[in-house]
Formats: C-alpha cells, sequence, structure tokens
C-alpha cells in the first residue's frame, strides 16, 4: 500500500510539473485549442519594431488580443472563409507584400549607408549651397514693357513692395511684397540667377529679366554667406534620402534584368 501511495503521488507530481510547462508554453487554451505564447513574442516584436515600448500593461493587452484573434479565426474556420476565392487572393496579395517587404528589409540591411558616403553626399550639398545667400525681391509681369515701366517707376520713387503686391504675377511672393526670403542663387532659373548675381546690396536690375516664367524685375536686399546645417544635425535626414535612392537602383536594377514578354 504504502509503494502504490508513494507511486500515486510521484505521477501526480509529474503530471502538474508538465501541466506547468504546457502552460509555460501556452498563453491560454480557447476552447479546447492551446494558443502557443510565440504568438505573443511575435506580436511583442512588432510592437518594439514600431518603436514602441513594451510596458507589462502593454503586454496584458497584447495577451487578450491574441486570445481575440484565436477566438475570431475559430469563428472564421467553422464559416469556412478560408476557402473563398475571394480570401485566397488576399492572402496570395499579403504573401507577396511580406515577401516584397521582407526582400527589401534584407537588402538595406545587406547594403548599409555607410559614414563615408553620408558625409561625401553632405560635402556635394555643402559644395552646392554654400558661398553667399542673397535675399531677394521681384516682381514678375507678363510683358517686357510692363516691366520697363515698373523700373522707371521705382526711379521715380515708387515702393517695390507696394508694386509687387498690386502687380506681380508670381502667387508665392507677389502678396509679400516680392519677398523671395534668403535663398543660394542657383536655385532659380540660369536667366534669374545671372541676372541676380550682379547686382549689390539694395541694388535693382536696370532692365527687365526674361525667364520662362516671364518679365522680372528683381532688388537685392541683403547678401550673406550661406548659413549651413551641421553635419551631424542633418546626417540622419541624408542616410534616409539615401538608403531611399539606394533601394530604387536595387528595384530598377531588378526591373532591368528581368526578361518580360
Amino acid at each position: 500500500m504504502k509503494k502504490q501511495f508513494l507511486l500515486a503521488t510521484a505521477m501526480a507530481s509529474l503530471l502538474a510539473f508538465s501541466a506547468q510547462g504546457v502552460m509555460a508554453q501556452n498563453i491560454a487554451i480557447v476552447n479546447g485549442k492551446a494558443v502557443p505564447k510565440t504568438r505573443l513574442d511575435a506580436l511583442a516584436q512588432q510592437v518594439a519594431k514600431a518603436g514602441r515600448p513594451v510596458t507589462p500593461e502593454m503586454e496584458g493587452q497584447m495577451r487578450e488580443e491574441v486570445i481575440a484573434r484565436e477566438i475570431f479565426m475559430q469563428e472564421a474556420e467553422k464559416q469556412g472563409i478560408a476557402a473563398t476565392d475571394d480570401f485566397k487572393a488576399q492572402m496570395e496579395l499579403a504573401r507577396q507584400a511580406l515577401m516584397i517587404r521582407e526582400l527589401f528589409a534584407s537588402y538595406q540591411k545587406k547594403n548599409p549607408v555607410t559614414d563615408a558616403e553620408l558625409k561625401a553626399e553632405y560635402d556635394k550639398f555643402a559644395a552646392t549651397n554654400g558661398g553667399k545667400e542673397y535675399k531677394a525681391r521681384h516682381i514678375l509681369v507678363e510683358k517686357e514693357s510692363e516691366a520697363t515701366a515698373i523700373i522707371a517707376s521705382l526711379k521715380k520713387g515708387g515702393k517695390f513692395e507696394d508694386i509687387a503686391k498690386k502687380q506681380s504675377k508670381d502667387p508665392g511672393s507677389g502678396a509679400k511684397g516680392g519677398d523671395l526670403d534668403w535663398a543660394n542663387p542657383s536655385s532659380y532659373v540660369p536667366e534669374f540667377t545671372e541676372a541676380l548675381l550682379k547686382l549689390n546690396k539694395g541694388q535693382t536690375t536696370d532692365t527687365p529679366v526674361k525667364s520662362q516664367f516671364g518679365y522680372h524685375v528683381i532688388r537685392v536686399d541683403d547678401i550673406r554667406t550661406a548659413q549651413l546645417p551641421a553635419f551631424e544635425n542633418v546626417k540622419p535626414q541624408i542616410a534616409q534620402q539615401m538608403q531611399q535612392q539606394k533601394l530604387a537602383a536595387f528595384q530598377e536594377e531588378l526591373r532591368k534584368k528581368a526578361k518580360v514578354e
């Protein structure tokens, strides 16, 4: 009797231990079906990837979410939704999207933007946007005769800002008295840039400047050395832009290699 009692106790302990092990691997049993903890872990990883901290409170919410999904999945399976053509089509589209996303993520992981590439891109930006910045105003009109008349009016004491508000066809700057704010000369069309660089602070063009937009009357309000952001301040933005460029080049390369009939 004693041996049988000890054996029964040992078996009960073993069964209890096994049950604890099973529960440790599952977060719940829904309608007799185990919900594995790996589902909760996968959801937590997705939340972490999105940059959100996984707090104890959130863990409880995610557990309820995983259980709710299992309940709804079981009902969907009962109704045979997985066998419908619409569901199969959506599943195929989802599979393609996931595969492509992982392909691109894998490429970016294997081909990161180096610090040397980032610095080279910044130096190119600095070379293009360095030098002098001009704070200019302009009045844009359709006809050369209009621009000539405006220049004559300015020489007689007319106020540039008032004339710009009344006559400029540029919707962006006209309402602001022709103000174009600070900008590098290279940011304008070539004809505008050429005329701008000939002016000193306070000067206005003596003749109309023709461009694809019409005729300009230009005045320089001020000139300064270009204020470029420090490399470290713009490094994240440059990295993101270069990553997108690399990915776009990879996509284009694949398209060129593909034989499409």
